[in-house]
């Protein structure tokens, strides 16, 4: 039921570091005609005079927006940074209030003003935030000529960028730090990945140009075996791609990566687009923490990992858009699987043994869908020539219920 837009008792204002000088008059007419005015410590130093109460939001933030609720029916404002849809906190007030309770004011984002000073269009840089999130957040998109911004959560997280990029074989980069960006304590510091670490104030934002001779992840499916760690339980790279392509990913879709071994599958499938997830079940303790290292290394933190047998895991895991079985095949499995998975999920499942294959090709007559056999073969030393090598044939079945 829609609401009338005069219902709205709380305005979220976006404030940058140049103070009420970049807010617009409606912007400035809310806060001063507000009870309350709610804030970090260091945005509400940026306010012009006002007349309203100032609350100082709590830390941790979660603990602001009951706070907040108890001030419903006063005339109030939240004030966040820049533009809070952007990396910011609109869409926690977002889900937490009505949309008629509330609308929205923001200034530009930290990022438009670090692409402005810049002179890089948005469009093709990557903007990232790094502020409450891993440096291996950067990871795919460290290649050579790769343009990002990024934000950073105090001045020591600069040093904290520089080693990660060293580390990483992207020393040459170059490395812009911004500094209250917008206001009059703005400041710009030029430097490069190899220069010395330097004492930098928050908030700050860092852009990057980078340069360098390190590994740089395709945005190709089939990814080097050698970018996981594994014991050798790894679906192989063009395995892995073909498994990708049967298991197509899509915008917002949740994968369940069932007997995940090193994980290579589901973070495949987090890499083909930010907005994926992926639950991956591994019954092997040591298996499932390296699927969790290789994921958070691989810049994919956001991959969910489960210790347990996949039959067991089953009812604890979210709803699937598709689901692989890497290991652990079985009547069971798939009989469970089939009476709990939604009307238009994908299933793709490899078999590399007789008894697995004979599974799949009752499986196909039955439930249909297409089943596919590939045999790979790859050079290697035959005496003083070469000669093929060829693989365990692998049948892959793939179906949608």
């Amino acid at each position: 039921m829609s609401s009338p837009a005069s219902a709205h008792w709380l305005t979220i204002i976006g404030i940058g570091e140049d103070g009420p000088n970049g807010l617009s008059p409606a912007s400035l007419k809310a806060l001063q005609e507000a009870e309350i005015i709610m804030g970090s410590p260091r945005h509400l130093s940026l306010l012009p005079d006002v007349s309203a109460r100032l609350e100082e939001w709590p830390v941790p933030f979660a603990d602001g927006i009951e706070v907040l609720k108890s001030f419903s029916g006063q005339r109030s404002v939240a004030l966040a940074s820049g533009d809070p849809f952007w990396y910011g906190a609109g869409s926690v007030f977002a889900r937490h209030f009505a949309s008629y309770e509330w609308r929205a004011l923001p200034v530009p984002s930290t990022f438009s003003r670090a692409a402005a000073q810049m002179g890089w269009p948005l469009e093709t840089t990557a903007c990232i935030g790094l502020h409450a999130a891993p440096m291996t957040r950067l990871k795919p998109h460290l290649a050579a000529g790769q343009r990002v911004i990024v934000l950073l959560r105090d001045g020591d997280a600069v040093a904290q960028l520089q080693n990660y990029l060293a580390g990483e074989g992207f020393a040459k980069t170059a490395l812009t730090v911004m500094e209250a960006l917008g206001g009059p304590r703005q400041r710009v510091t030029q430097l490069t990945v190899s220069d010395p670490a330097q004492s930098f104030q928050h908030p700050v934002c860092a852009t990057l140009e980078i340069a360098g001779d390190g590994a740089a992840l395709t945005c190709a499916s089939g990814r080097a075996d050698e970018l996981f760690d594994h014991d050798g339980q790894i679906t192989k790279r063009p395995m892995r791609a073909l498994t990708m392509s049967a298991l197509a990913p899509r915008p917002f879709e949740t994968l369940w990566d069932l007997g995940a071994g090193s994980g290579s599958i589901s973070i495949e499938w987090l890499l083909s687009h930010p907005t994926t997830h992926a639950v991956a079940v591994e019954a092997n303790p040591q298996r499932a923490t390296r699927a969790a290292q290789n994921a958070q290394r691989l810049g994919v933190d956001r991959l969910r990992v489960h210790t347990a047998s996949s039959i067991d895991a089953l009812d604890a895991l979210p709803a699937p858009d598709a689901v692989f079985i890497g290991g652990g095949l079985s009547q069971d499995l798939l009989e469970a699987l089939w009476a709990i998975i939604p009307k238009g999920c994908r299933i793709v499942a490899n078999a590399v043994t007789l008894e697995a294959e004979a599974l799949l090709a009752q499986w196909h007559r039955t439930e249909g869908g297409d089943l596919l056999r590939i045999e790979l073969a790859q050079s290697k030393p035959l005496g003083s020539k070469r000669g093929w090598s060829s693989s365990y044939p692998i049948v892959q079945w793939g179906v949608t219920r």
